[in-house]
């Protein structure tokens, strides 16, 4: 693999460079061939930098943007008035051919928008789509993998040719991420039967279905993400959306329940020591930092959104999704898939 530059947005999120630095530090032990470009307040980042003995490092450079934007910041004054900020300087890395992938924590509205407009769609794609790996278990092997769901907050109102470039774009990056050759890809639905669902879904069940190259296995229900039916799920951002939080939520109540109920009295406390080993399996199998790392796809780049909470260990994920997209120059393969997908529509049109 060829020497890869990615740019990071090292001032977003929550936690900003407690999170940034020490995932650089580990990520570039690991891959001797990446480059970083950190970005943001250059005193700050050399000071930081000096601290870990890393202000001379051959693979990690700074790059100074003097403004930052807030979590709660609206996407369009963003995009119009921070031009400056390390969002958008490290956005401008990958435009400029200095940089391959871009990684923030911050605002995702904010990084969108910027992205969207600095870097420009792909031809044939209508609308970016945010797409994220959900742990997966086969029930009846016991096998973990993950499903790449999408799109998850990126657009409210999705007609079937929007859904339909969805499952292009999620059907070749799990070729290019995961290495699964013919990937299954599934519409996510309130029934598995064809008559049930809006006209969009059942429209677009019937491209899918139509085209040659896509392997399209039909409809699932929200109760079957986890269960290893499909490598991509398709649906549009308000129901990704929704789904994401509600298992982010329901992830944070388990784990307050199961901590709650071995603390409530001295025999419990002594049967959660007992338990101590399985519980830790249970919290690895559960820590969605494995998973962290949202892609933006159908934007000509590798843009990668982390979670606006990700902590050192949660970022060193999305850096990880960062090097393998840009690696596999994702956007080149899906404009090569899209453009072959739409002749062939085309052509049946």
């Amino acid at each position: 693999m060829a020497d890869l530059s990615i740019a990071i947005d090292a001032m977003g999120g929550d936690n900003g460079l407690k999170a940034t630095v020490p995932a650089v530090i580990k990520v570039l032990k690991k891959h001797p061939d990446i480059n970083f470009i950190l970005v943001g307040q250059e005193k700050v980042l050399r000071r930081v930098l000096g601290k870990y003995k890393l202000d001379k490092h051959p693979r990690l450079s700074v790059q100074h943007a003097s403004e930052v934007v807030a979590m709660d910041e609206s996407p369009a004054l963003a995009l119009r008035n921070k031009k400056d900020s390390s969002m958008r300087v490290a956005i401008n890395l990958v435009k400029d051919g200095k940089a391959q992938a871009c990684v923030s924590a911050g605002n995702t509205g904010a990084l969108m928008a910027t992205a969207r407009f600095v870097l420009k769609m792909l031809p044939g794609i209508d609308r970016p789509a945010i797409v994220y790996a959900m742990p997966t278990v086969d029930q009846t092997t016991g096998e973990r993998g993950s499903v790449n769901m999408l799109d998850l907050g990126a657009n409210v109102g999705c007609t079937s040719e929007h859904l339909f470039q969805f499952a292009v774009m999620g059907s070749v990056l799990s070729e290019a991420r995961q290495n699964i050759k013919n990937p299954k890809v599934a519409l996510l639905n309130i029934g598995e039967e064809d008559i049930k669902g809006p006209d969009s879904i059942k429209h677009a069940a019937k491209m899918l279905a139509d085209t040659d190259g896509i392997n399209y296995t039909g409809f699932v229900e929200g109760n079957d993400i986890f269960k290893a039916k499909a490598d991509v799920i398709v649906c549009d951002g308000f129901i990704g959306n929704v789904a994401l939080k509600s298992v982010e939520g329901l992830a944070s109540f388990i784990n307050y329940n199961i901590k709650s109920a071995f603390k409530s009295n001295l025999l419990t406390k002594l049967c959660g020591i007992l338990a101590f080993p399985v519980l830790l399996k249970i919290k690895k199998n559960l820590d969605m930092r494995r998973f962290n790392g949202a892609s933006f796809l159908g934007i000509k780049g590798v843009v990668i959104k982390s979670h606006g909470g990700a902590d050192s260990e949660a970022f060193v994920s999305a850096l990880e999704v960062a090097v393998v997209e840009a690696s596999k120059d994702l956007p080149g393969r899906l404009h090569n898939k899209v453009e072959s997908l739409m002749g062939q529509l085309d052509a049946e049109g």
